[in-house]
């Protein structure tokens, strides 16, 4: 029974990595070429004039921030857009019929998020050598915050692809919620350098939670502790697997 259902796992994983490899132009490049303007304009041109923070350059300090954003809207907008295109084709039916539990499904979606979140965010973090040395404080702090973090919005992703009901509804999260809470989450500073008011508003966001483990993880600095950091992942990834679970189990939005 269980190989069966590792059968299963393996055929929607490499489905969905194929997916994203096929269209590696749309999927793996825009976040690319976004990120290194990113470095050109804001590390280059404007870095130099901001001068340290955290006794680090600019540019060294806000590449783990750009890092975390491109994976984060890797994985999220791979399984959003390919779990809606599977519903409004109606192929998302024939897994609901199949004899695998809800788990397999949940985890093979996770699987093409993940991969595509890993593969852009190694693109991008190869390409930040051209414009700093690389710093790694903690490689375990790395690599376990870009892992949760990818299958937490991996979920994420699942959760807007199970409501969406056009592919409006699919870029909405993306354009009015996910952009700003990234870009208020500390990629571009650090939350210590606002007044105590916007400390506490900025803390709010769980996106700052994030990108501050996984400085941490590069520079060995932080906005706030990281067992603090690596819990709210663990709470958001066990809250939001349980609601995506329960969603599919229950056919909401997916069976007419």
């Amino acid at each position: 029974m269980y190989s069966l259902y590792f059968t299963a796992l393996k055929s929607l994983a490499v489905k969905e990595t194929h997916r994203y490899l096929r269209i590696w132009v749309q999927t793996l490049v825009p976040p690319v070429i976004t990120t290194s303007l990113y470095f050109i304009i804001f590390g280059n041109l404007i870095g130099g004039r901001i001068g340290q923070m955290a006794g680090f350059s600019y540019m060294e300090f806000i590449v783990p921030g750009l890092i975390m954003m491109s994976a984060i809207t890797s994985s999220y907008s791979n399984v959003s857009s390919s779990f809606f295109s599977q519903k409004f084709q109606k192929n998302i039916e024939e897994l609901l019929i199949a004899p695998v539990p809800t788990h397999v499904i949940i985890l093979g979606f996770i699987t093409g998020g993940l991969g595509r979140s890993l593969m852009v965010g190694t693109i991008v973090s190869a390409i930040s050598l051209f414009f700093v040395p690389l710093h790694v404080y903690s490689w375990g702090i790395v690599i376990i915050t870009l892992l949760m973090t990818a299958i937490l919005f991996s979920l994420a992703g699942l959760l807007n692809g199970i409501f969406a009901q056009s592919f409006d509804d699919v870029s909405i999260v993306p354009t009015f919620v996910l952009q700003p809470l990234t870009y208020l989450g500390g990629v571009f500073y650090s939350i210590s350098m606002l007044p105590i008011f916007w400390q506490r508003v900025s803390r709010i966001n769980p996106i700052v939670y994030m990108i501050s483990g996984f400085r941490y993880g590069f520079l060995g600095v932080k906005d706030v502790p990281i067992g603090v950091s690596l819990g709210i992942l663990v709470l958001f990834i066990a809250v939001l697997y349980g609601v995506c679970w329960h969603l599919i189990e229950k056919g909401r939005g997916l069976r007419s």
